[in-house]
């Protein structure tokens, strides 16, 4: 067995010292001091923390059709280096990913390219509800619906449609929520106002109104037919009135916010420029601070990445040509460790919204926590070494990061995926360990 000791683990609200051991790909015992025999492998963590590998619920890793922006190998290898032990991926790809056929290519490209346990969302459309009705749900993670802010066969506006959508999906529905119409109206009054469009004109054009609107649209069809609900990456103080406080557990509508909009705010817009635009927008310091409220408050249950990388040259475009997205996942959870750092989310809460909380939405078989008999996705950190990030020094394949110069409080020291390293704190692993994701619903 491998036996990881002297860690200060966190966990279930708890931080406590203990020894944990790993037979296969699962956490056999947890104990105060686990005495070692001739064929245990130890791996000494004193002084470190040992938190449950970050679920990610949200990324794009751009395969098939777009891997000249990332792959499933070197958006998962950069993931697995930032403490990512699973992700979830999003179905704007070429082509779609909007039927099952397409579902499972997407798993057969995961079986062999990916460093961190994976699903695929398949994507709605205007007309593909008898897929959706097909759907596994103890196999697919859920339904994406891009409501009024996507382009091609992904975006769905039509109420008829939407209904559907709402009414038959056997498994949860994710929303990416802005309203097209207002942000056409914003756009339209912008270009009485001036000719030159730059990124801070961004926020303006994507506001809190025109998020509120779907939003509070999609929680309101969400009502009518009792659906489980997720709303992803959340921006705005206005839209934190519409969920519940309180713990995740038993919410059939539940709430996300992403790592960018906690950390940059509408300031960052003069010295980063396109490299932070992304929809929804990056918004004003008060709603960044509105949304860090709100996690801690448990409006806000499960904190992800939207990783969603493009080419360096894809971004020095101007402004309105340039595509919304920025790359994350190496870096993620390390600023989410420096949000705790200065006191803005406590330690436990980043687990509990990161780990704890995507297992219990999704629910995920025996994943998310450090306990006896679930999978070994585990994550060391140091917290007396920093870490110094730059374009020169990250593993995406687009080679840049929004998080250029800064320097970290921590490390990420070593990464396991169902109980095998692929990190190393200096080098990926190439593992085989990773598993498609399981649910537990029916």
């Amino acid at each position: 067995m491998k036996i990881i000791k002297g860690a200060t683990l966190v966990d279930s609200g708890r931080m406590y010292a203990a020894d944990v051991a790993i037979k296969g790909h699962i956490i056999e015992k947890i104990a105060p001091d686990i005495t070692l025999t001739a064929n245990d492998t130890v791996i000494d963590a004193s002084g470190m923390l040992l938190l449950p590998g970050m679920i990610d619920d949200q990324v794009h890793f751009r395969e098939p059709g777009l891997t000249h922006k990332g792959s499933i190998y070197s958006e998962s290898r950069a993931a697995v280096a930032g403490g990512i032990t699973s992700f979830m991926e999003m179905p704007n790809v070429k082509p779609s990913t909007t039927t099952i056929d397409t579902l499972l290519e997407k798993h057969e490209l995961a079986k062999h390219n990916s460093l961190a346990n994976y699903s695929f969302y398949l994507g709605a459309t205007p007309d593909n509800i008898e897929e959706i009705k097909r759907l596994d749900p103890s196999w697919v993670c859920g339904v994406k619906v891009f409501m009024g802010a996507s382009t091609g066969d992904l975006l769905v506006e039509h109420p008829e449609a939407l209904e559907r959508i709402f009414q038959y999906s056997p498994t949860l529905i994710v929303t990416h929520c802005e309203n097209g119409a207002v942000i056409d109206k914003n756009f339209k009054q912008l270009k009485t106002q001036t000719t030159e469009f730059t990124p801070k004109h961004h926020p303006v054009i994507r506001d809190a109104e025109a998020c509120y609107q779907s939003s509070s649209y999609a929680i309101d069809l969400a009502k009518r037919h009792d659906s489980d609900l997720h709303v992803l990456h959340l921006t705005t103080a206005k839209e934190m009135s519409l969920f519940e406080r309180g713990p995740i557990d038993n919410k059939k509508i539940t709430a996300e916010a992403c790592v960018h909009h906690l950390w940059f705010n509408q300031d960052d817009y003069a010295t980063l420029g396109n490299l932070i635009k992304c929809n929804p927008a990056i918004k004003a310091e008060s709603d960044r601070l509105a949304l860090i409220n709100a996690i801690n408050d448990d409006r806000i249950d499960i904190i992800a990445t939207d990783h969603a990388p493009h080419t360096w040259q894809e971004k020095q475009v101007d402004y309105l040509q340039a595509p919304a997205g920025l790359p994350l996942v190496e870096h993620a959870l390390l600023s989410l460790l420096e949000q705790s750092a200065r006191g803005a989310i406590p330690l436990t809460k980043v687990v509990e919204k990161v780990s704890h909380n995507p297992a219990k939405r999704y629910k995920l078989r025996k994943r998310g926590f450090i306990q006896e008999g679930y999978f070994a996705d585990l994550v060391l950190i140091d917290p007396s070494t920093s870490t110094y990030t730059s374009h020169q020094n990250n593993r995406y394949k687009c080679q840049w990061t929004p998080f250029d110069g800064v320097t970290f409080s921590h490390r990420i020291a070593a990464t396991y995926v169902n109980g095998e390293l692929v990190f190393d704190g200096t080098n990926v692993i190439a593992a085989s360990s990773a598993m498609p994701l399981s649910f537990d619903r029916g």
